[in-house]
């Protein structure tokens, strides 16, 4: 039996490594000019005018809903099929956390159902690009203009993609774009996030809540300076920068993006063709879309026939690591004990939990990988 074959995993070359080695033997290993240089270089790649490097994804969502002022008594509407993060930054500024469910066909968030979920408290609207396919966000942009609301598009697995004709990042229909890099995303810093926006004021505001909310700008000192080295903290931020180690990788990686998102809806465009016939529904892309394919997910028809464990315990057992994506994040135990969400509140969402499953998707993955991958799933379903 050959060696594993994972859901996802990065592609680190030479020239990587050469950019880090580079870092290392200069003299800033933080907070210097690859940082800069990163958000430069990536602000541009995406079409939007400022960009802000974080630790995280997952910092990036949080500092977003910080600088939109987001806070208690507030409520977020966010997808229940997504990582954890995406509600739970609406819960660490004190916002409640609220789901609508999603789309049958897409697996993204449904407008319908956002619609129903709407109240006075609503504030802000966190559609996630599920898989790497965009949301509808024309759509989303209207009922966020309708209501005076604040957009923040998760766009962790989305790095790449497009809807209509626009770049997902480029926030032409939200405030704010969050992307992640960590090793199994599009590009990957090791640990990474960043936040595009299009708004000054939001892009100043991120980047002094990004460093404990400390700044040297004399400009907005209530003090006068005491001297060279005198800073004052003007808001309660958090500690969230990025390293010049990671940024060096982030840049080099950024060369390669169009090529590994190419790779990357190549290897789709082969199981779609390869699986047309199983009783397998397999991703699409509405018209407008263009998937960047973090993800390639397949839901399985009749789950009384062959569940999804079985189905996942036989790849494994063939040494292809297939995975959930996700557990409904309103089932987790936290949000049931906190915030009274049960099962059964959200029966599309939960119906495709219970079928979905990811196949392995990523720029190194080789032909002969593609193929095993292949032939196990037509031998189980087949």
């Amino acid at each position: 039996m050959g060696k594993p074959i994972p859901y996802g995993r990065q592609y680190i070359d030479k020239d990587d490594i050469e950019a880090v080695v580079k870092v290392l033997k200069g003299d800033y290993l933080t907070t210097g000019p690859y940082v800069q240089e990163f958000e430069k270089r990536f602000a541009q790649k995406v079409g939007a005018k400022y960009g802000v490097a974080v630790s995280s994804g997952t910092a990036a969502l949080h500092l977003a809903c910080m600088a939109a002022a987001i806070g208690p008594g507030d409520e977020v509407i966010t997808s229940p099929m997504t990582f954890a993060a995406s509600a739970n930054c609406a819960a660490y500024v004190g916002a409640k956390p609220v789901f609508a469910d999603i789309e049958r066909l897409t697996g993204n968030i449904d407008v319908v159902e956002i619609e129903k979920q709407l109240t006075e408290k609503t504030r802000a609207l966190i559609p996630v690009h599920y898989t790497g396919l965009p949301c509808d966000m024309e759509t989303i942009n209207q009922i966020a203009r309708r209501h005076n609301l604040i957009v923040i598009e998760d766009a962790c697995h989305a790095l790449g993609a497009r809807y209509r004709d626009t770049v997902i990042g480029d926030c032409t229909y939200s405030d704010m774009t969050v992307f992640s890099f960590h090793p199994v995303k599009h590009i990957t810093t090791g640990e990474g996030g960043m936040i595009t926006t299009n708004s000054k004021e939001l892009f100043e505001k991120l980047k002094l809540l990004r460093n404990h909310g400390i700044s040297r700008d004399e400009s907005i000192f209530d003090y006068d300076s005491h001297g060279p080295w005198y800073y004052e903290m003007q808001e309660l931020g958090l500690n969230y920068r990025i390293t010049d180690i990671q940024c060096a990788l982030g840049l080099s990686q950024l060369n390669k993006l169009e090529r590994f998102v190419k790779k990357r809806r190549e290897i789709a465009q082969i199981y779609n063709q390869s699986l047309a016939d199983l009783p397998l529904d397999l991703p699409v892309e509405p018209e407008g879309c263009y998937s960047s394919y973090h993800l390639y997910t397949v839901k399985l028809r009749d789950i009384a026939k062959i569940d999804r464990n079985k189905f996942y315990h036989v790849l494994r057992a063939k040494n292809i690591l297939a995975q959930v994506h996700y557990i409904p994040v309103h089932t987790m135990p936290y949000y049931q004990r906190e915030w009274g969400y049960r099962w059964n509140d959200y029966p599309v969402a939960e119906d495709h939990y219970k079928r979905v499953i990811s196949l392995p998707l990523y720029p190194g993955l080789s032909d002969n990988e593609i193929d095993t991958v292949i032939q196990v799933v037509k031998e189980v379903l087949a």
